[in-house]
C-alpha cells in the first residue's frame, strides 16, 4: 500500500450520512492533519539528508582510521626489520671475531664505532619518527575531539506530534 501524501488527505470525499460529523470539524481537522503530515514528511527528509550527511563522514573516518591502521603496521614490520638485521650484523660481527682475534680486534672496534654512529642516528631517525607519529595520531584525536563531534551529538531525533484541541 502506497503511504499517504498531504494532497491524498485534502482530496478525501466522505460520504453524508444521517446525524452524520459536522463537515467544518471534520475539514478543519483534516486541515490540521495536512499540515502536521507535511511538517513529518518535511522532517522525514531532513532527518534522511542528516543521515546520508552523517554516513559519509563516518565513511571518511573509517578511511582514516584504516590509514593509520596500515601505518602503525608498517612502522612495527620496519622496527621488527631493523631489529632483526642488527641481531643478524652483531652474530656475524661476533664470529668473525672468533676466527680472527688480533685482526678481528681492531676491525671490530672501527665497526663499533660505526655502529654506535648508526644507532645514534637510528636514535635521532626513531625520535624523529615517533614524534611524526605522535603528532599525526594527535591530529586524529583533535578531529575526534573537535566540536563537529560535539554538534552531531546534540541532534534530536523526536517524533512530531501535533495537540489536537479538544471541543
Amino acid at each position: 500500500m502506497v503511504p499517504l501524501t498531504p494532497l491524498d488527505i485534502h482530496n478525501k470525499e466522505f460520504n453524508k450520512g444521517f446525524r452524520g460529523y459536522d463537515e467544518d470539524e471534520v475539514n478543519e481537522f483534516l486541515d490540521q492533519v495536512i499540515k502536521d503530515y507535511e511538517m513529518v514528511i518535511r522532517d522525514k527528509k531532513e532527518l534522511e539528508s542528516k543521515i546520508a550527511e552523517m554516513n559519509e563522514k563516518l565513511s571518511h573516518f573509517t578511511n582514516i582510521e584504516e590509514t593509520l591502521n596500515k601505518s602503525i603496521l608498517i612502522a612495527q614490520e620496519t622496527a621488527e626489520d631493523v631489529k632483526r638485521n642488527a641481531q643478524k650484523e652483531a652474530k656475524l660481527i661476533i664470529k668473525e671475531a672468533e676466527k680472527n682475534a688480533d685482526r678481528i680486534i681492531n676491525e671490530s672496534l672501527a665497526k663499533s664505532r660505526k655502529i654506535a654512529i648508526e644507532i645514534e642516528e637510528l636514535k635521532k631517525q626513531s625520535k624523529v619518527f615517533r614524534n611524526r607519529f605522535k603528532m599525526l595520531i594527535e591530529a586524529q584525536l583533535d578531529m575526534l575531539t573537535n566540536d563537529d563531534w560535539e554538534h552531531l551529538m546534540e541532534y534530536n531525533v523526536e517524533p512530531a506530534f501535533a495537540e489536537v484541541d479538544e471541543k
